[in-house]
């Protein structure tokens, strides 16, 4: 932020702040609202508020109700420390918090990329300001708003994301009617540019705006699969069995089933029939 004497710092200051910028755009037409970490919360505000302005609604790493909403004491003991910690230990030399809080961000950075991430956190805001806006966003809460939105909607989560669980992902698209959900296959909160999650996201956010993505043929999700897991899913979309698989590739029909669920899990579907419309639609190569 700009500006660190600032006197209100609450959820609904950042929805004003959000109208504020759009008025003065003033875009002419509806338009996409991308909303990513606790941002997601205030687009989901925004959009049940204005529908007639948002085209498209796109969240990623998202939640409809913050840590100090979740009834969860132990986490609750949790987050206030973090609080504090951030009070005092924000703008110190000692890089120590920062480092905390960096790992849970971005586990996977590399050392480079940590210190970077470091130094932009002591120079975006104060401890103070840290503490404050860590506390607000502990306690957002718009689950009464999901059932409100009517905007075609795109929900993105890493699976393994230590901020925000993607439980929280998956129950902020559930609330959403008509939501999509996508899962990628990630650590980071902040998705790093080198991870096939990053080339994911940018493909699946392109696709849904309705714009084209990338100029390969193969979706960049299927670079995450092993050469067997690609083999597997070459001869379920050719619809065998997984004994006639196992027979195919002379391995064990129990390590068949392993391989489907690996990559079901990495291409963030649940069915046999959902991997194969997948694959026809995201040009696998066999």
């Amino acid at each position: 932020m700009t500006d660190w004497n600032v006197g209100d710092l609450s959820f609904e200051r950042w929805i004003g702040d959000l109208e504020a910028v759009v008025a003065a755009a003033d875009p002419q037409e509806p338009f996409v609202l991308l909303g990513m970490s606790q941002g997601a919360a205030t687009c989901v505000a925004y959009a049940a508020a204005h529908p007639e302005r948002v085209s498209r609604l796109v969240l990623y790493g998202g939640f409809a109700r913050g840590t100090l909403h979740l009834g969860d004491s132990e986490k609750d003991r949790v987050y206030r420390a973090v609080i504090e910690f951030a009070r005092f230990g924000w703008g110190k030399d000692n890089p120590a918090f920062r480092q905390v809080f960096t790992s849970l961000f971005i586990p996977e950075a590399t050392d480079e990329q940590a210190a970077s991430f470091r130094d932009l956190c002591r120079k975006t805001t104060s401890p103070a300001n840290a503490a404050r806006l860590i506390d607000s966003i502990g306690t957002i809460d718009v689950t009464a708003l999901l059932g409100k939105i009517r905007t075609p909607t795109l929900v993105l989560h890493s699976r393994k994301d230590a901020v925000i669980p993607i439980s929280q992902g998956r129950a902020l698209a559930a609330g959403i009617p008509g939501a999509q959900f996508v899962e990628l296959d990630s650590k980071n909160h902040v998705l790093l540019e080198t991870e096939s999650a990053w080339e994911r996201f940018c493909e699946e956010v392109l696709e849904f705006v309705g714009l084209k993505g990338s100029t390969r043929g193969e979706d960049a999700a299927f670079a995450s699969l092993s050469p067997r897991e690609r083999e597997v899913l070459a001869l379920l979309s050719e619809g065998l069995g997984n004994a006639q698989i196992a027979d195919h590739l002379s391995i064990s029909e129990k390590t068949v089933r392993n391989h489907v669920s690996n990559l079901f899990d990495k291409l963030g579907v649940w069915t046999r029939a959902q991997a194969i419309v997948f694959a026809r639609d995201r040009g696998f190569e066999s």
